[in-house]
């Protein structure tokens, strides 16, 4: 069965088609909200009202993207909102102190050969949060600034100011596991 077709018994309500949906892409959105709630119970909860949500909005997707990319979004904003009610609020910058980064045309991100994939990815989790969600959307998820902005209601300055920021940061947390120094 085609994508398409599934989406389009969907909408009908057709349950097989939505389980044959659900069993497609449970397992990766899994993964993506595991990354932002750190618990599995919580990431589990957050799929499953991630997929109700999308379930009951099927009829606003218009295909513009992948299905897939369509859902992810949902997940993440599910992942951030339950954040912000687990009283984990994003940390906003202070408008007033607000300075735009440049971010060097030579931006290099040399780490030690010793470095794995899950060094990076614990010190993406020491980052503070208004640094990590930044970084996390965009360097893991793939998201670029505007959709970063809207998904955290931050300007597109402010999100390329803390990516800048939290960049270096995690180079830094990077340089001290390469030297041996706990983070």
């Amino acid at each position: 069965m085609f994508q398409v077709d599934i989406i389009e018994q969907c909408k009908q309500n057709n349950r097989k088609a939505q389980l044959q949906l659900y069993n497609q892409y449970c397992d990766g959105m899994y993964i993506v909200a595991h990354r932002f709630l750190k618990d599995a119970n919580d990431a589990e909860d957050v799929v499953q009202e991630a997929f109700i949500k999308a379930f009951t909005k099927l009829h606003q997707y218009k295909a513009e993207v992948t299905f897939g990319a369509w859902l992810k979004r949902i997940v993440v904003n599910k992942s951030i909102d339950f954040l912000k009610s687990k009283k984990q609020h994003l940390v906003e910058l202070d408008a007033v102190s607000l300075k735009v980064v440049d971010t060097p045309i030579e931006d290099k991100w040399l780490v030690d050969d010793a470095i794995t994939l899950d060094d990076v990815k614990q010190a993406i989790n020491k980052l503070p949060d208004k640094y990590q969600y930044v970084v996390m959307l965009y360097l893991i998820e793939g998201y670029d600034h505007q959709e970063i902005s809207e998904i955290l209601n931050i300007s597109e300055v402010a999100s390329r100011t803390q990516l800048s920021r939290g960049k270096v940061k995690l180079q830094e947390l990077l340089t001290l596991k390469s030297h041996g120094a706990r983070y």
